[in-house]
């Protein structure tokens, strides 16, 4: 991640290794290393869910059933279950116990139970295997922290064909040996769009597992319906977003629009060979399918899942994650809700730390309200980066709750899709607030600050000013 400069400052999320950069001391874990500013909040003994659930962060205003009340759900329930090991139908058990099996939270309608079985009956890509996709479901259901961003390796068998899918059919041997270097030591800048599938899986599961059904069909596709004032409350500014972003859609009316979301061509191939040949740790057909999706999303359709990169625009000149207002433009899409990208960092001309935009106090103030108020909080933070001179480097990852402790400095527990951890991990707030360059909240929160200006218009600004200079 840099500091880019194309007449105003933005920061762009990608994803690092902490331990590799060795800023901060670490200490062993049996599942890995993590900072030494965060703890793990251990899951319970039959690893089925984490042991912390943060009440108002999974309460969703959907009526919540945890029992069959018709014949098809029955029947449905009973043919999924007919494909299931002795494992999974405890996970499926677990699904409508908690009630999240028959929540109706999407986009047409439909329960999480509908699309599971959508998925076993229907038709999948070819190269997927439908209880695959259905256990990895489940995994996400009873444990939504499984959600990772860590990159997949390319098998022997196959490397040959990717390099010469990357590569153009090349025959020059630095080429291909660069090429081969890159696929052996990536490690992907994808974490704004982990934390948005993170997110998605957590408040919206019916919505999240019909896009699941929509991505692992032949069509690798899904359409969403869209209320024009949760990109703006300005109708002609959230057009101009759609189009500013190449997003395919269909105005319905001056209210609503019809997106359709995909991953990139790319992303399937990917998501063909974790079928036979996930690692443990790496990610899923789901992970790779959802941010694919999301990184062409805000990345103007050019990411290619192949190399993890992603086309420089009028914003940015960088190849790789996305910049604060291109994820929350995602999240907005994607979750149907007004997010707004509030900067809390001032960054000077070097790309260093040069003040703050609000005091701490406030800043854990606007991230406790929209926690009160149900939502989860995807932040980026930042950290000097001694390998590039002091200047900024950063990740994003997801705040899920808050704990107070009797000595003030309290905790936040926090997703993160890059620490190698099925689990929340916890992060004093005297170690994070000050750290925190954006956070997305919701708008109600956003705009009680009337100097506020959202990210995205100040970007919108920065374009017009661009194209008249040109």
């Amino acid at each position: 991640m840099q500091i880019f400069n194309n007449g105003c400052f933005y920061i762009y999320m990608d994803s690092v290794n902490l331990n590799n950069i060795k800023l901060y001391s670490t200490r062993e874990i049996p599942s890995g290393n993590i900072l030494s500013n965060t703890a793990i909040t251990q899951p319970d003994t039959n690893n089925q869910c984490v042991s912390f659930r943060n009440a108002s962060a999974y309460t969703s205003a959907v009526t919540v059933r945890t029992s069959l009340t018709t014949k098809d759900e029955k029947k449905k329930y009973n043919e999924i279950s007919e494909e299931l090991t002795s494992k999974y139908r405890q996970k499926l058990n677990y699904a409508l116990k908690s009630g999240i099996l028959l929540k109706n939270n999407s986009n047409d309608k439909s329960t999480v139970l509908d699309n599971l079985y959508k998925i076993i009956t229907e038709e999948r890509d070819p190269g997927l295997d439908k209880n695959t996709i259905l256990n990895e479901c489940l995994d996400i259901i009873t444990n939504p922290y499984v959600i990772t961003q860590t990159c997949e390796d390319i098998p022997k068998e196959y490397k040959k064909q990717v390099v010469g899918l990357i590569t153009g059919m090349s025959e020059n041997p630095n080429v291909i040996k660069q090429v081969e270097y890159e696929l052996d030591n990536m490690h992907t800048g994808t974490c704004p769009a982990a934390s948005i599938e993170f997110d998605l899986a957590t408040k919206n599961p019916a919505e999240f597992f019909r896009m699941v059904e929509g991505l692992t069909s032949p069509q690798h596709a899904v359409t969403k319906t869209i209320n024009m004032d949760s990109l703006s409350t300005k109708s002609a500014e959230a057009i101009w977003l759609l189009n500013a972003f190449k997003t395919p859609h269909v105005m319905n009316d001056f209210d609503t629009s019809e997106v359709l979301l995909k991953p990139d061509e790319n992303a399937i191939i990917r998501a063909r060979i974790q079928n036979n040949h996930r690692d443990k740790g790496e990610r899923s057909i789901i992970d790779v399918l959802m941010q694919s999706t999301f990184m062409q999303l805000g990345s103007q359709q050019t990411y290619n899942s192949l190399i993890d990169k992603r086309a420089p625009n009028l914003w940015t000149q960088e190849d790789g994650g996305l910049i604060d207002f291109e994820k929350t433009y995602v999240e907005s899409v994607v979750e149907d809700k007004n997010t707004t990208s509030v900067t809390y960092q001032k960054v000077d001309e070097n790309g260093k730390l040069s003040g703050y935009e609000k005091d701490f106090k406030t800043i854990k103030r606007e991230l406790l309200e929209a926690l009160k108020l149900g939502h989860n909080v995807i932040i980026g933070y930042t950290w000097p980066d001694p390998e590039n001179d002091g200047k900024l480097a950063g990740h994003e990852v997801t705040i899920v709750g808050y704990k107070p402790k009797p000595n003030g400095d309290g905790v936040f527990i926090v997703q993160d899709s890059d620490d190698e951890l099925s689990v929340p991990i916890e992060m004093k707030e005297s170690y994070l607030l000050p750290k925190i360059h954006h956070a997305g909240l919701p708008d109600s929160i956003a705009s009680k600050d009337f100097q506020y200006e959202d990210s995205w218009k100040i970007g919108v600004d920065e374009y017009q000013k661009i194209k008249k200079q040109n």
